[in-house]
């Protein structure tokens, strides 16, 4: 399983949300809930959008939202949450 960031959003999360790729993957590390699916219509996606919200190392939360494919999992944004996003995810992630 690779965790992969393209390019182009490897740029946006640097210069747009000040994450980086060590952010991501400690978020994965520290995650303690389960993942959630993006059902919004104007976000579906095949396979489906999934995020979660977990903390950097130093403490940083962030939502990072991503596809699972092939067994890889493909990075589509990270940034740190609003506080209805973190009031969804303690509510519904297991």
């Amino acid at each position: 399983m690779a965790l992969i960031i393209s390019t182009r959003i490897g740029a946006k999360l640097l210069t747009k949300h000040n994450v980086t790729r060590d952010d991501v993957e400690e978020c994965f590390a520290t995650r303690e809930k389960g993942f959630l699916e993006d059902t919004r219509e104007e976000h579906r996606t095949d396979p489906p959008t999934q995020w979660f919200i977990s903390e950097t190392f130093l403490g940083r939360k962030l939502k990072v939202v991503f596809v699972l494919q092939d067994g890889d999992i493909y990075i589509k944004s990270a940034f740190e949450p609003f506080d209805v996003e973190l009031h969804i995810y303690n509510k519904f992630a297991k």
